[in-house]
């Protein structure tokens, strides 16, 4: 999770956005016109060797043929041709330290921020503008008590990553020029946290946008798990408890997906193996003020949701049981197949893919 401790376990069990990405495809999966309503039925994940062992809980999907994803052991692979091969493009700083990198939003398949989390300076923020021929580092972090978990961006300027609690409130950081640069916003409008309440840098979903100005943070470890709401890009916040289960450090919602500024996912659960999630799935109609248990949630802990493009009800969650797919806006999920994955996005067009442990990445295909 984020706090220090439990962010060692989560990166530590066993196998387990809405963003900046752009897609450029004509049609997500092969054979589908663009704009076609979706049938996954036939489809599933085809996994794509990257040739390495680490595991990958940051994904951002640019197009059919183009992703990034980041990782353990301050790892980032890019491909540009559909997964047949990928650069090692990991900033040489990141991995010398050994970074986690939790979480990647792509502009394109050249322009890239990624987030390394953990207490102190081990929380980062580092930019490229050349594919990840050279990285910059725009932020570390100075506070010993901050622990950033998850960024998002509205557009390719203006983007948040946030922080678990530090004196009693989530902390937000922004920029304005596409992760140039960054500022922590004044916290006179975030709710006061609940004792324990912290996100999950569990997929690079703990903190996502839609539109140009509203943007959602999830939260486990309190007594209930909430969704925390912003309308004017973090500047002021409203809460709403979610119906998944929490009240200690293992459960809560792990990754939210908005389709629109209204329409939004949550899932999450008890990521510690063998242990239930019952309720671990959640909806809302109305930009998060109220959520609802799914009827027919997932059968196990969730890290990642996307909104498959085309469809007002069709969704894609992952987790390390399994992915499941739901075309009722979230209300009942069903199997779509086993094999673990920790985060899952898809662009515009209809390009899924997946990433997890062991280095396992992979797009959504027809069989």
């Amino acid at each position: 999770m984020c706090a220090a401790a439990l962010a060692v376990a989560v990166a530590a069990a066993p196998a387990q956005a809405a963003g900046a990405s752009a897609g450029a495809s004509a049609a997500g999966i092969p054979g589908e016109p663009a704009g076609a309503l979706p049938d996954l039925r036939g489809t599933g994940w085809a996994l794509k060797d990257t040739g390495k062992g680490v595991r990958f809980r940051g994904l951002a999907a640019v197009s059919r043929s183009t992703a990034w994803v980041a990782g353990s052991k301050g790892t980032v692979l890019r491909t540009v041709d559909g997964g047949r091969s990928w650069s090692d493009v990991s900033p040489p700083g990141a991995v010398a330290e050994g970074l986690e990198l939790r979480d990647v939003e792509a502009f394109d398949a050249r322009r890239a921020v990624a987030l390394s989390i953990g207490e102190g300076e081990a929380s980062r923020v580092l930019r490229t503008e050349d594919g990840g021929a050279t990285w910059t580092e725009t932020f570390r972090n100075p506070d010993p008590h901050a622990f950033y978990d998850c960024l998002t961006f509205f557009d390719s300027r203006h983007g948040l990553a946030m922080s678990d609690p530090v004196d009693g409130k989530f902390r937000i950081l922004s920029t304005d020029d596409g992760g140039r640069s960054w500022e922590v916003l004044p916290s006179a409008g975030m709710p006061d946290a609940l004792p324990g309440e912290a996100g999950f840098a569990a997929s690079g979903q703990c903190l996502v946008s839609a539109g140009p100005r509203d943007v959602w943070l999830a939260t486990g470890g309190g007594a209930v798990a909430r969704v925390l709401h912003s309308a004017d890009r973090g500047r002021t916040w409203r809460f709403a408890d979610s119906t998944v289960p929490a009240g200690d450090p293992a459960k809560g919602v792990f990754a939210l997906a908005f389709r629109d500024r209204t329409t939004g996912l949550a899932v999450g659960g008890d990521y510690r193996t063998g242990e239930a999630s019952p309720r671990a799935a959640a909806v809302s109609s109305d930009a998060g003020r109220t959520w609802s248990p799914a009827t027919t949630p997932p059968p196990a802990y969730r890290s990642g949701a996307a909104w498959y493009p085309y469809s007002r009800g069709t969704a894609l969650a992952v987790g390390p049981t399994g992915t499941d797919v739901t075309t009722d806006g979230g209300r009942s999920w069903h199997a779509l197949e086993t094999g673990s994955f920790d985060t899952v996005d898809c662009t515009p067009h209809g390009d899924c893919w997946a990433a997890g442990e062991k280095g396992r990445v992979a797009r959504l295909e027809r069989r």
